[in-house]
């Protein structure tokens, strides 16, 4: 049965869709069969990774029962790799789920359908904590948070944090922290340091050794609609994913022994 990690941060600009498509690609180089749940309405893990984002049926129409998700996944460019595509219907969801019964757990029935198929499901949420972010959270096993090294960021997990705390109370009792994964992060500024020491200070082991660094190729591969591993495996930013998905694969192994 695939394990489903959300992908959150409600922060917009924190490398968070960088990460579900590049993780999720690298995972699925490791040869594990693996699903990228493209859960926001821009669509840009979906472009991300070479899907035109006009499709006729995507995520919503399995969000509202008017399909199987089974007949909206699409394999990608990567093996292994498949893609539960998004688009911009998504972005009325949230109002037509609010009088629907149980809508906070559709996406969850969604995926208990395709969930046996997969190693893995990584699900990527858009930058809020609406309804649609709230089905993501209780669909899932456990959330990976982006954290960018910059002022901000503490104070925007705090928020976070409170809702997971709800989520647990009411809805999903079994969801665990994956990991906190820093990002964008310079190495030769002050800031970028004080920020990572501060975030391991208050989630210790929960922050993954791996450390994503700015890096251009990074910024570039979206545009070329390619996981950074098929843009430019030799680029530090393709080695820091590539890491990290060994690190995360690790993990479960510890998890499990």
């Amino acid at each position: 049965m695939g394990k489903i990690v959300a992908i959150v941060n409600q922060k917009g600009g924190v490398g968070k869709t960088t990460t579900a498509v590049n993780l999720s690609s690298c995972v699925a180089a490791l040869e594990y069969k693996t699903l990228l749940v493209d859960f926001d309405p821009q669509g840009n893990s979906s472009s991300g990774v070479g899907l035109d984002k006009s499709r006729p049926q995507h995520v919503y129409h399995g969000l509202l029962g008017l399909a199987e998700p089974a007949e909206l996944i699409v394999e990608t460019q990567v093996p292994f790799l498949y893609l539960l595509p998004s688009g911009q219907d998504l972005a009325g969801a949230e109002i037509e789920l609010v009088s629907l019964m149980a809508r906070e757990t559709r996406l969850k029935k969604m995926l208990e359908k395709v969930r046996e198929d997969y190693d893995f499901i990584f699900v990527d949420c858009p930058p809020s904590l609406g309804l649609l972010t709230v089905n993501a959270l209780v669909a899932a096993d456990s959330i990976l948070v982006p954290v960018q090294t910059e002022y901000f960021a503490l104070e925007g997990l705090s928020d976070l944090m409170g809702t997971i705390g709800l989520i647990r109370s009411e809805l999903n009792p079994q969801l665990v922290i994956e990991g906190l994964l820093l990002t964008m992060v310079d190495e030769r500024t002050r800031l970028a340091r004080d920020v990572a020491n501060e975030v391991k200070v208050h989630f210790g082991a929960q922050v993954f050794d791996t450390v994503i660094p700015r890096n251009i190729k990074l910024s570039e591969s979206p545009s070329h609609g390619e996981p950074i591993i098929m843009y430019d495996i030799a680029s530090k930013g393709a080695q820091a994913y590539l890491a990290l998905a060994a690190e995360f694969v690790d993990r479960q192994k510890e998890g499990a022994a």
